[in-house]
């Protein structure tokens, strides 16, 4: 071969060697497994674990995404095994795929609300229907909740309406109904999702009842309050609390009842109920009336001092009045400055205590120093 030969044959080998060395190899490309996994009914499985094994014993797990999706990836060619155990399952379940660099593997995927209603259709039927009570459930309690915080706002607002001037009041009474109205409306829509059966639906009349007290609708309470004694016979609360809305509507023979009612129920909270109905008769002016109940309320509750000052300002008005010559003979009911000490004694600094005091300087002061009989017998006041 000549040299010209030669010189042209390793040009030849030279260049095909560069071209080799240009040329990039192709990169190692490698697989993934992809799914997604629906719930029992029918939504997209979040937050479910995943596992993946292969062939030749490697595994990895994953969890799914909010929209039920996983993904495997960076996998090499050959068998795989995915498995996914649902809670409420006894034994996982298992499908094999294979995985082919280059390809794309098929999506491993489970319906499990399709796979129960094929293998288990009763058991699907009760799924579904303990999702739609589950559903209904959360229905009632955003209505039931909202009402609750509505009357929170209800008794800010009546506290506000005490307070208001002349000009603010029409305003405030205004706002303090419509509060009532939404409150009413909230427990009516969660009294519509509650269970047909429902052993509660009496707290719904009775949350009814104060939206309608707090703002006043003494009919609209009674009726309310009638409804949740019907559905809960036995709640001592309840007849407290239709007692109060009676006695403020002037039915205080009705009140009467409701609130003996309430303390044969509950004897241990009797005085709350006797206590109410002393109150309700005080201040409709009834107060020879009120002394026997606050005479109760004082029995068992012998240490509350509202109780023992409201039987002494009643007793005072209970007392009998002779006029003697110039001078007007004075006879106190029995208690009557036993009554108004007791609640000294309990609030010297409260209240009561200082209206109290009042009271008995006022017995004094309408006495003047004439001698006054006390339970029968006379008692230099």
């Amino acid at each position: 071969m000549s040299n010209l030969m030669k010189a042209l044959a390793l040009a030849v080998m030279l260049t095909f060697s560069l071209a080799c060395l240009a040329v990039p190899r192709a990169a190692a490309q490698e697989g993934k497994i992809t799914g997604t996994i629906i719930d029992f009914e029918g939504k997209p499985w979040p937050d479910l674990p995943v596992k993946l094994k292969g062939e030749q014993g490697q595994s990895q797990e994953t969890k799914t995404d909010a929209d039920g999706k996983y993904q495997f990836n960076n996998l090499r060619s050959g068998k795989y095994v995915v498995t996914v155990q649902p809670p409420q399952v006894k034994d996982p379940f298992n499908t094999t795929t294979e995985v082919h660099t280059g390809t794309d593997t098929p999506p491993v995927s489970w319906n499990f609300k399709e796979i129960l209603e094929k293998q288990n259709p009763e058991a699907a039927a009760q799924m579904k229907k303990q999702a739609q009570e589950k559903s209904k459930y959360t229905e009632m309690k955003q209505h039931f909740d909202q009402g609750v915080a509505l009357l929170d706002q209800e008794r800010t607002a009546k506290a506000d309406l005490s307070k208001a001037s002349a000009d603010q009041k029409d305003a405030a009474k205004a706002k303090l109904t419509d509060l009532s109205n939404q409150a009413v409306a909230e427990f009516q829509q969660a009294q519509k999702f509650a269970p047909e059966k429902d052993p509660n639906i009496h707290v719904f009349w009775a949350r009814m009842g104060e939206a309608y007290d707090l703002a006043g609708r003494n009919d609209e309470a009674v009726s309310a309050y009638q409804q949740a004694i019907a559905a809960k016979p036995d709640n001592a609360g309840y007849y407290n609390n239709l007692g109060n809305v009676l006695a403020r509507a002037g039915k205080i023979d009705d009140a009467k009842a409701a609130y003996t009612k309430s303390a044969e129920l509950d004897p241990p909270n009797a005085a709350l109920a006797w206590r109410n109905f002393g109150i309700s008769l005080y201040q409709v002016g009834r107060m020879q009336e009120a002394v026997e109940p606050l005479q109760k309320a004082t029995q068992a509750d012998p240490k509350n001092a509202q109780g023992w000052y409201l039987l002494g300002a009643c007793l005072v008005a209970s007392a009998e009045y002779k006029q003697v010559g110039d001078k007007m003979e004075v006879t106190l009911k029995p208690g009557t400055v036993e009554a108004y000490q007791k609640a000294i004694d309990l609030d010297p600094n409260g209240t009561y205590g200082q209206q109290a005091k009042q009271g008995l300087e006022a017995v004094q002061q309408l006495t003047g120093g004439i001698e006054t009989k006390v339970g029968g017998k006379k008692k230099k006041s």
